[in-house]
């Protein structure tokens, strides 16, 4: 097979680099001059927790195998190379459909069999609570279940890749040491616990936390709390909705500081409504809710968020506005770290898969403006026309 050539600037040291691909992998790297107008260039970005995206919807309760391939193409559209499918609090039947459309779709599509890097689960052993629980049907909430999860590896084809759970809900600890031990990681989440009961969910080998600062009370005692404690223990890797409405500015900005870019990922959670003009949706899991114009989803009349509207590119471009870390590191965030967070390797290094995406940003941007996507090699979106 001939070989491509992608040519754009480095965000880490602003040289221009040339990533020469052959049968999608990546065969050398080379320094060259930069030009005019040049993009910059990156890994492609990975996705931990995506549970919609432009009117496709993964929690609807009638997924099939083409919303998701769908789904990829989509976000192909906004530099996600891979992403886990995220399904939330349901019924284990509801689960369970959920999960094996999904595994339908990477058997069937081979756009999917490239993006989909695994399952999220989210749910359902949650914390009951109103306000930790957020938007998930308390009817379904139920005691942690490692059996269930089994069931669920089972139907997805052994794609589940990660488990949300909450560590105060019961057997949650018992739970995590089974699902952990099964290969999958537990990330804690949607939780009122006690800062000792997240320790014990880290001793039990849970490695990372879901949206850190959100799916938690309103109100927290002002030490200790279960979002130092997540924040402090370095055996855990926190995810962040970096898109200016789910985290204030110095509230992202403090932690991500206190977690470090180390062990640091940003995520959408973005939802199906993400992508959509301003108006008003009416929605399965949120009922009636409204996008405004600046992008925040609320529940229709309120102030309450009802999922987040932004893809990740924009959560990567407003964390670098909001935190004051680089760009290189935001992007590292939502790419490389991301990747190495469920085990996979996301760089641009001689050897591996050819993900990469040009785009144009200069600082202060609130967005990245995307270019082309690159996935295995091969330009599955260029912004002149054309798409996966």
């Amino acid at each position: 097979m001939s070989v491509l050539t992608f040519s754009g600037r480095d965000p880490v040291t602003g040289n221009a680099l040339r990533v020469s691909v052959q049968d999608g992998i990546v065969r050398d790297v080379m320094s060259v001059p930069v030009q005019p107008g040049m993009a910059w260039l990156a890994p492609g970005l990975v996705d931990l927790q995506v549970n919609g995206f432009g009117g496709l919807d993964l929690n609807d309760g009638a997924l099939e195998p083409a919303t998701v391939t769908a789904l990829c193409s989509r976000l192909a559209a906004e530099g996600v190379t891979r992403f886990l499918p995220t399904v939330i609090t349901a019924s284990e039947q509801e689960i369970l459909a959920a999960v094996e459309a999904i595994a339908a779709a990477v058997a069937d599509s081979p756009l999917a069999a490239r993006m989909v890097a695994g399952i999220h689960v989210e749910g359902p052993f949650l914390s009951p609570q109103d306000g930790p629980r957020g938007a998930h049907r308390l009817a379904c909430i139920r005691d942690a279940d490692a059996a269930e999860v089994m069931r669920w590896q089972a139907a997805a084809n052994g794609l589940i890749r990660i488990v949300t759970l909450a560590p105060e809900v019961p057997g949650a600890i018992a739970a995590t040491e089974a699902i952990v031990a099964a290969g999958i990681r537990v990330s804690l989440g949607h939780s009122s616990a006690s800062a000792e009961q997240i320790h014990q969910a880290a001793d039990a080998g849970a490695k990372l936390s879901t949206h850190l600062g959100n799916g938690s009370a309103g109100q927290l005692p002002r030490h200790p709390n279960m979002v130092w404690a997540q924040l402090a223990d370095d055996r855990l890797t926190a995810s962040f909705i970096t898109d200016g409405h789910h985290l204030p500015a110095d509230t992202a900005k403090a932690m991500l500081r206190a977690k470090g870019a180390a062990r640091s990922i940003l995520v959408s959670d973005a939802v199906a409504l993400a992508g959509l003009p301003p108006g008003k949706y009416h929605t399965p899991v949120g009922g009636d809710v409204e996008i405004l114009p600046s992008g925040r989803i609320a529940l229709a009349g309120t102030s309450f968020l009802a999922g987040s509207g932004d893809a990740l590119r924009t959560c990567v471009a407003r964390a670098a506005k909001m935190s004051g870390f680089p760009l290189s590191e935001c992007l590292a965030m939502a790419s490389t770290r991301a990747a190495e967070a469920i085990g996979l390797s996301g760089g641009l290094e001689p050897g591996a898969r050819a993900d990469l995406i040009l785009f144009d940003w200069a600082e202060g941007d609130d967005g990245l403006a995307l270019r082309q996507t690159v996935l295995a090699g091969e330009i599955v979106f260029d912004a002149g026309g054309g798409g996966a």
